[in-house]
């Protein structure tokens, strides 16, 4: 069966954006980067709302920005390939290889799993997580720890009523001080 993971930089204090909006903070160096783009090879399909959606548009085009140095066009090529589901109310149209969905997104999961299908079923964006979490469907959480305390801003981490227990599978640091933490939702099986 395919895996959920939910995965996105954090400061050290839980957040993926700063009280003031800023996220320049989780800018990648190289080697990071290089995990990114190692990550979207193993999706897929990317299920995110409107505001990750509108912030990774950019990688839709990027192909056509010539600055852009060899690894993030790469980046560039497997995210415009990738297929992309948004969730989202207000949004009437999506660009891309993406397609707008306005339903839950648990059925949206149950669906995705059913079809046959490599790569895992990534959740972006702490507002969708919380649904797909408080429905016990994220199988991973994967975070890329940057060295900062934000004070505030926007979790990481779903707040719902359950408490979800996890094991630590994976570690990574790398040279830039950020540290990757992979935790399996440690579920208990039922008879």
């Amino acid at each position: 069966m395919r895996r959920v993971t939910y995965s996105m930089n954090v400061s050290l204090d839980g957040y993926i954006v700063g009280p003031d909006g800023d996220m320049d903070w989780g800018a990648p160096d190289e080697e990071v980067f290089r995990f990114w783009i190692e990550d979207v090879r193993a999706v897929g399909v990317h299920l995110m709302g409107r505001r990750l959606y509108e912030t990774m548009l950019y990688w839709e085009t990027a192909d056509q920005d010539p600055s852009l140095d060899a690894p993030r066009l790469e980046f560039a090529a497997l995210w415009k390939a990738l297929p992309k589901v948004v969730f989202s109310s207000t949004l009437s149209a999506v660009e891309g290889n993406a397609r707008l969905v306005s339903g839950d997104v648990a059925k949206e999961i149950e669906r995705l799993r059913a079809e046959p299908g490599e790569g895992d079923i990534a959740i972006g964006g702490p507002t969708l997580a919380v649904e797909v979490a408080a429905a016990g469907l994220i199988d991973e959480y994967q975070l890329m720890v940057y060295p900062v305390l934000l004070g505030g801003g926007i979790s990481y981490f779903p707040q719902h009523e359950s408490r979800a227990d996890l094991e630590l599978v994976e570690t990574r640091s790398y040279n830039s001080r950020v540290v990757y933490l992979r935790y399996r939702a440690a579920r208990q099986d039922t008879p």
